[in-house]
């Protein structure tokens, strides 16, 4: 049986409006995650008030970001492909989906920054948060948080990818031809909520990483610490409360 896989550019386009779409679509729930995430607490940071705040640097990086993600991963996996035997291939898919999120949080975590403080009403004007930032820390200040967003979203790719190209490849090889559109969302969705799930204490650090005053200990970036800190004050409700939210958004 062959399988038509989807040319680079189609997987490239297609990644780009997909996570544009679910973005924007999902925004809402992003931000009351990242409010239950928050140092100061759900109701501190606006509750149910304001919950598009932030939109706007997202939906401007969304698009970038998912394309640079999947041109990375495509290639990748391409390249690796040729070298290494079939049942090796989903080890390829890890390190194709590592190299990715390693690529595409050069533009994510700027914007992670960003969003997460409107959405964590630090200020009303992405601007003023990315003038304060510039000001307070100058350019690295954007990309406080960087090395806990690849320690986030590596774990999250290594278990999501594998078991979404599995997925697929298995119900392709069920009714005899590749994977529909629809199939292929059916596949991702699970695999993206049972990796958001087991790598939800390493979002909820990133998240405090993010928003931490500039001169707090969590804002050093130490993940330990952070995950300490958040224990500290919450215990296992801390990190597990925000599950649903997360499964959602992926």
């Amino acid at each position: 049986m062959s399988h038509e896989e989807p040319s680079f550019v189609t997987s490239l386009m297609a990644g780009g409006m997909a996570g544009t779409a679910v973005d924007v679509a999902l925004f809402p729930l992003d931000t009351l995650k990242t409010r239950l995430q928050s140092e100061a607490g759900f109701r501190a940071s606006g509750g149910f008030r304001g919950i598009y705040s932030g939109l706007g640097p997202a939906a401007l990086a969304s698009a970038p970001n998912a394309a640079l993600f999947f041109c990375t991963y495509e290639s990748m996996k391409k390249v690796l492909s040729c070298h290494v035997p079939s049942n090796y291939l989903p080890g390829v898919h890890m390190a194709a989906a590592s190299a990715g999120e390693v690529v595409a949080c050069i533009i994510r975590v700027p914007m992670e920054v960003v969003k997460q403080r409107r959405q964590a009403q630090f200020s009303n004007s992405s601007i003023k948060v990315v003038q304060h930032i510039l000001r307070k820390e100058g350019t690295r200040g954007l990309f406080r948080g960087y090395l806990s967003t690849v320690t986030r979203e590596i774990p999250f790719s290594l278990i999501q990818f594998p078991v979404w190209e599995w997925l697929k490849k298995y119900w392709s090889d069920k009714q005899g031809h590749y994977v529909d559109s629809w199939q292929s969302s059916l596949c991702g969705a699970f695999a993206g909520g049972f990796s958001a799930a087991l790598t939800t204490p390493l979002d909820v650090a990133k998240t405090r990483i993010m928003l931490a005053h500039h001169k707090s200990a969590a804002a050093k970036g130490n993940i330990n610490t952070v995950l300490k800190i958040v224990y500290k004050q919450q215990g296992l409700s801390g990190y597990v409360i925000i599950i649903f939210f997360i499964y959602n958004r992926n």
